[in-house]
């Protein structure tokens, strides 16, 4: 995970300073308590290189190496930043293998709760709290407000997501068309960053497994306007038992 100090600056919170971003929200979030956080990897690097000369990334490869919690970050960042035209992170994946959501109970939110928790977790470390009950309420924040939402490819058909950045999260586990009903749903103002690994997919079927194959193709066509990164062993960033798992899981093609 990349390094994190903390971040020095003039709180946004004050009512005189606020933007036509912050009146929309009923209490502007305060940057302050946001860290710096630096990248340890020369791919991590990139990614934030690519990211914020505006580009859209394709970023896959080796788990473990930081893609999905580099994204947000900066993709949070980005959309707290007042100047920016960007409202809103938007994180898609696919909740069960089996994509029936409507399955399991309760609505939207409650279907997709468990799948959340990873990237909570991602955003605590983003943000230095006193305790976790000023974290909880910081969270909840940003969830009421609407600057993190969260999306399952079963509800994303029929949507236009404008003015937001779109994290789409373990993209191996979509198929060609769900990968295409996400793009396709992009509209005015927005970034999107693909992350994921080919080898830990969840698809069984050879024609669903070859869906993101087809999908890089296309987007390696698309040049102008995504910086595609491999990730590898070398940018591993999680230590001690899980790192010295994926390699030795790697060293015998497993």
């Amino acid at each position: 995970m990349p390094t994190k100090k903390r971040k020095n600056g003039d709180s946004h919170s004050g009512i005189g300073s606020m933007s036509a971003k912050q009146l929309k929200r009923k209490k502007p979030i305060n940057t302050d308590v946001m860290v710096d956080i630096k990248p340890l990897t020369k791919n991590q690097e990139k990614f934030f290189d690519e990211y914020n000369k505006g580009r859209n990334i394709f970023a896959y490869g080796a788990a473990g190496t930081g893609k999905t919690f580099v994204a947000l970050y900066l993709a949070l960042k980005e959309v707290l930043d007042v100047v920016t035209p960007y409202e809103k992170v938007y994180i898609v994946r696919s909740l069960v293998s089996t994509r029936e959501i409507g399955f399991l109970p309760g609505d939207h939110e409650d279907k997709s709760f468990l799948y959340q928790i990873p990237y909570k977790n991602m955003v605590k470390y983003m943000f230095e709290m006193t305790d976790d009950t000023e974290f909880e309420m910081l969270y909840g924040a940003l969830k009421t407000q609407e600057t993190i939402g969260f999306w399952s490819t079963s509800f994303i058909r029929g949507t236009t997501m404008d003015n937001a950045i779109i994290i789409v999260d373990e993209m191996q586990n979509l198929n060609f068309h769900e990968l295409d009903s996400i793009i396709t749903r992009v509209g005015e103002n927005c970034k999107i960053v693909f992350c994921g690994d080919a080898s830990q997919s969840d698809l069984t079927k050879t024609n669903e497994r070859n869906g993101i194959l087809d999908f890089s193709k296309i987007i390696a066509a698309m040049d102008q306007d995504f910086s595609t990164i491999e990730f590898g062993l070398d940018d591993i960033v999680r230590s001690g038992l899980v790192r010295n798992y994926l390699l030795a899981k790697n060293a015998l093609n497993m």
